[in-house]
Parts: structure tokens; sequence; C-alpha cells
């Protein structure tokens, strides 16, 4: 299921209590997804899980205004690929049976199977295997030569509708980030890079206002056809500054390999932001350039004063862009059938 403009974790919180008025079993999965199982709640209320979607997008929408789009099947992966697959507004159930399933997954792109980044999907574009259909047909022992043993058996499993993977309950994480969306599917690599500076930018001023650092970066891209692919490095030590979110921000982004991908989204997060005041700092020894440190607290005091547009890095002076917020896929599934 996808929140569309979810914008605060405050609003997520209250929306995953509305969930609850159906099923306890819900996992958080960061940096923007959801899995809910609805295995009880399909015998409790005698109902199907299409109705029962309905009843949490007319109540999502009703109480919060938030809109959603639902997608579902009889595993986590199908219900997270039935709703990348779903048009905004909607809901797409998958079937509980085989042929349902094959129908669904055979004809895609190998590239929308879960698992299968930008690097795996052009080393089985050399083999001749671009669907999940052609993926499902191939012998597990050819992908366990092509892949290696775990990720050949393991996609091979999950293109054959083969996804075993429980729902566990888990808490509310604690995090912080910002994202830009784009105004149209952007091509241009150096677009990107230069969201990612602007993203670094905002996002270290506000760990600097809120007194936070970031021990670790989460990069989340969005493409055009509604998947994404996400990425995470913890820092060589606890920072705020920008200049380390946006170098950490560009190997993130450098190591996906993307040649002229449709983006639509550029997120980074940092997942449980920790105190500035209680961080440990490596000491250096010898001379050390501390400008960069020093000249934050400039730029930071004439953005306080004047507005945080005064001051920007020169690479965005002639590509300044508002901010955009992301949605929140978000998957309800139930071992028959799982909803998303």
């Amino acid at each position: 299921m996808d929140f569309h403009e979810v914008r605060d974790l405050a609003l997520l919180d209250q929306l995953l209590t509305l969930i609850e008025d159906f099923t306890p079993v819900w996992q958080l999965l960061p940096p923007d997804t959801v899995d809910v199982d609805l295995t009880g709640s399909l015998a409790y209320f005698d109902d199907n899980p299409q109705h029962i979607a309905r009843m949490i997008q007319i109540r999502a929408l009703a109480v919060y205004g938030v809109r959603t789009t639902i997608g579902g099947g009889n595993t986590v992966q199908l219900a997270t690929m039935a709703a990348a697959a779903t048009a905004p507004g909607r809901v797409t159930i998958i079937a509980p049976t085989d042929a349902a399933t094959a129908a669904f997954l055979r004809p895609r792109r190998v590239a929308d199977l879960p698992g299968i980044g930008p690097a795996t999907a052009k080393t089985l574009a050399r083999y001749g295997i671009s669907t999940i259909g052609e993926l499902a047909s191939t012998p597990a022992t050819v992908l366990t030569r092509i892949l290696g043993s775990a990720a050949g058996c393991q996609l091979h499993a999950r293109a054959c509708g083969d996804d075993p993977r429980p729902v566990t309950r888990t808490a509310l994480v604690r995090s912080t980030g910002t994202s830009h969306t784009f105004a149209r599917d952007e091509l241009d690599a150096g677009e990107h890079r230069r969201a990612l500076l602007g993203l670094a930018d905002e996002f270290g001023l506000r760990l600097r206002i809120k007194g936070e650092v970031c021990r670790s970066l989460t990069l989340t891209v969005r493409y055009a056809d509604g998947s994404t692919t996400t990425r995470s490095r913890a820092l060589p030590e606890a920072s705020h500054h920008s200049p380390v979110l946006a170098a950490a921000a560009r190997d993130l982004y450098a190591n996906l390999g993307l040649q002229r991908a449709r983006v639509t989204q550029i997120a980074i997060r940092a997942e449980q932001p920790a105190a500035a005041d209680s961080a440990h700092h490596q000491l250096q020894l010898g001379d050390t350039d501390d400008k960069a440190p020093r000249l934050e607290v400039v730029t930071d005091a004439a953005r306080s004063r004047f507005g945080t547009h005064v001051i920007k890095p020169a690479a965005l002076a002639e590509h300044h862009q508002e901010t955009g917020h992301g949605s929140l896929p978000v998957s309800l599934s139930a071992r028959g059938p799982w909803v998303s």
C-alpha cells in the first residue's frame, strides 16, 4: 500500500494505528515500506482482501486526507510488486493461485523483482534473461553459476513466486531525512547529483539546528515505473556536516551504476540519529583543516537570520528547485491472500 503525501512520523504513526484496527501484525521497513499481514483479518471480518483494502483506503482518506494505493498477493513479494504496479488510488489483488501468480510475474522485467538491482539485471541480460518468466524457466543450477549459490537459488525461487518471509512486528523507527521530487522523469545524471548536493546541504542544516548527528546514511532512488533502489552506508564517524553527508550520498549513488535511469525522486535518510553532544570524534594528530566546519557556523547564522535560500552551494546557484516530499509504499500481506 502506498500512503501518498506522508510528510512526518507523527502522521505515519497515526496511519499505523488505523491499520491496527484491522491487524496488529505490521512491519516497518525503512525508508518507506510497511508490510502488513491480513491473515487473521480475513477470518475475523469474514471478508475478502479487496473489500478490506477499500475500507482502509476510505478511512485513510476520510480521517487523515491521505490517498492510498493498494496491491495484494499471497506473499510479501507479490504484495510489494502489486503495489508498485498499481495506479495511484487503485487496488490490485493477485489471486492466491499458481496461475494468477505466474500470469502476474512472468511478463515483467527481471529488474522488477525485489533483490535484483541494475548490475544483476545487466548480468542476466548478457545471458538472454530479461523477464521474470525467463528467469523462472532457467534451471537454478545455471543461475548459481551466473550469480553465485545463495543469490541464484533465492532469485530463482522468487521468480517462481516462492517467498517464505513472514511479517514480524516492529516498532516505529525514529529517523529523519529529506527528499527531492523531479518535475519530470529525469535522465540526466548531473541533475541527480545536483539534487543529492541540495539534499545533503538541507539535511546537514536540519541536523545542526536540531543538535543531532548522523551515524549512517540511507539513499533511496525511485524510478518512473514505481520501483525503488535503497542503499545504506555507515559513516566513518557520526557527523552533521553537509560536505561529509554529500560525499557519502555521492558514493552511494555512484555504486548504483545507473545509466540513463528515469528517476522521479531521490531521498536521503538517517536512521536513529543521535544527539550531537553524545557523539564521539576521533582525535587528529598534526594539522587539521577545520575551515569547512567554521564556515558552516557562519552560513548557519546567516540562514537563521535571512532564510535558508540566501546561501547555498555554487553548483546549485543555477539549478534551484523546491524539495518535494515522498510517499510511503506500504505492503499489506497475508498468507492467503496478502495485501500490499
